[in-house]
């Protein structure tokens, strides 16, 4: 794969400033561009940006091209929204039936409303928001290309104040791509968007000041996103597997690692369009920061989420270290039923999480399906959380809302200060440390119709005075072994629901503990099994 890229990078030299390119800040420079793109394109060349500040429309990029931006070379917008194409036709029409249905961005326009804004919202009907759904609108563009490299030490400005408008570059039904070294800042979409694009590496690009989400590989194959900086108002690095293609296609084959992103929403997040799969994904070695000037917290580190009827399997995330996101962890099954003729919960199994730590946390972590679609077999092995905590008890019961946009505060405040679980089948817990900066109410870690649970190396250092440290409804099938109390407590384990069957603690050390476990009346008889040298002495 690299080496097609660096002989690639080895062609001929066709410098714009030769094709009549001013680089002034002043002129137009699309046409002394495009015209150079187009020759290296022929003779399998690089084209070089030099030095200068080169205002721009649309680019259209072709197979067998290196584009050159060099250090101290801006690539700017151009302040004219009528310089970029226009939305290309989508390859599938919304029919009548579901015509009423939340689809696209049709949020009212303010006032004030800028051209590009107004684009936007006159779009055609779309399953998916318009920013997803279309790629000719942006400044580079490659559709059906091949064996393509953007690199350089300059930078592509989106000179624009606020969110709406054209993507810095955006890849569609194409393969072989490279883009390294480049700074992207005030982005009003997303920064990299790739539909349908499978080879793809993104390395040492540097996002600043993005107002949409970073970089966006959506129905791709064999993505490589690595030593990154992305500072985006919206999702940093959103994976998405929407109906833009016109056909449920998926998201596989994809690694995030050793990137710093920085959001005011979520950092790593597959789901928001969910049509297709999301399979065999790798995101390591990553630092989770806010946006000091965002004015808001970031909602998630990490949210994966099929609402539309993916199926995710084999998702590995390790190495996280989360500062200031409400919820460290959000893994979501709905059923929203975006393309579909009748929404049916999709899938979400074999996902393994470890080695997190998260400070700051305002929200519980959360993992949830919905009636008729259990989320199956997670591992979370390594989580450190330190809470806000100062939260008082909650009522148990939290609203299925199968249907609501996924997003890890879509329940608001849990129950559990934690951890909450429902509807899941195969969750394994392995060394769990919930800390809190102030006195909180609630258990720590709450699990609703549950089976197949495994518990080990849990410590809370919050201990609520009215409720247990863990609370167990309808949980069937669990291991409870090598966990100790941080401090007194009232009550270890609460256990509660009619389902309840085969739950075992072992090994355990809870001399600290009051009462190690209080079984509700509603719990069938024999459904716990307490070692003796797990009770109090």
């Amino acid at each position: 794969m690299l080496c097609c890229w660096s002989a690639l990078a080895l062609g001929a030299p066709f410098n714009v400033r030769d094709f009549g390119a001013k680089g002034d800040g002043m002129a137009k420079d699309t046409q002394a561009i495009q015209a150079a793109i187009d020759k290296a394109s022929a003779a399998g060349g690089t084209v070089v940006i030099p030095p200068g500040n080169y205002l721009s429309g649309t680019l259209h990029l072709r197979s067998n091209l290196s584009l050159h931006i060099e250090k101290g070379a801006r690539l700017a917008f151009s302040p004219d929204d009528g310089d970029f194409d226009a939305y290309e036709a989508l390859p599938y029409e919304i029919p009548a039936a579901a015509a009423s249905r939340d689809m696209g961005d049709k949020r009212p326009l303010p006032q004030n409303a800028t051209p590009a804004q107004r684009r936007r919202h006159d779009a055609p009907p779309a399953y998916d928001d318009t920013e997803t759904s279309y790629a000719q609108y942006a400044l580079i563009v490659g559709d059906a290309v091949h064996n393509v490299s953007i690199q350089g030490d300059g930078e592509i400005d989106g000179n624009r104040p606020r969110r709406g408008g054209p993507k810095p570059i955006a890849f569609k039904n194409s393969e072989w791509i490279s883009i390294r070294g480049l700074t992207i800042r005030n982005a009003p979409n997303y920064n990299i968007s790739l539909i349908g694009t499978d080879h793809v590496e993104v390395e040492g690009v540097r996002i600043l000041n993005g107002y949409a989400d970073g970089i966006d590989p959506d129905n791709c194959h064999f993505v490589r996103i690595t030593n990154s900086y992305i500072d985006s108002w919206d999702d940093a690095v959103c994976p998405k597997a929407s109906y833009a293609l016109g056909k449920r296609r998926g998201t596989e084959h994809l690694v995030v690692a050793n990137c710093i992103l920085r959001t005011a929403c979520n950092a790593f997040k597959f789901g928001t369009e969910s049509e297709g799969d999301l399979k065999n994904v790798s995101v390591t070695n990553c630092v989770v920061l806010h946006r000091e000037e965002a004015g808001r917290r970031p909602t998630a580190g990490i949210a994966i989420e099929s609402v539309d009827g993916a199926n995710i399997d084999g998702v590995v995330i390790s190495n996280i270290s989360i500062e200031d996101a409400r919820a460290p962890i959000f893994i979501r099954l709905g059923n929203r039923g975006r393309s579909m003729a009748k929404p049916a919960p999709g899938s979400i199994r074999n996902i393994l999480i470890q080695n997190v730590t998260a400070t700051n946390v305002e929200l519980a972590s959360s993992i949830t399906g919905v009636e008729g679609g259990r989320v199956e077999n997670v591992v979370i092995n390594g989580l450190a959380v330190t809470a806000a905590g100062g939260v008082a008890a909650h009522e148990l019961d939290v609203p299925e809302i199968p249907s609501k946009y996924p997003d890890a505060d879509m329940f608001g405040e849990l129950p559990a200060l934690g951890i909450y679980s429902r509807h899941v089948d195969g969750l394994t817990l392995r060394d769990i440390k919930i800390h809190s900066a102030q006195p909180d109410s609630r258990p720590a870690l709450i699990f609703d119709d549950v089976a197949r649970l495994e518990l080990s190396g849990f410590e809370s250092t919050n201990t609520p005075p009215q409720q247990p440290l863990m609370l167990f409804r309808n949980v069937v099938g669990a291991l409870v072994y090598g966990n100790r109390l941080a401090g007194p407590a009232e009550t270890y384990l609460g256990v509660q629901g009619e389902k309840s069957a085969d739950i075992a603690l072992r090994a355990n050390d809870l001399r600290r503990a009051r009462h190690p476990v209080n079984e509700a009346s509603d719990v069938p008889r024999g459904a716990v099994s307490l070692e003796p040298n797990s009770s109090r002495n």
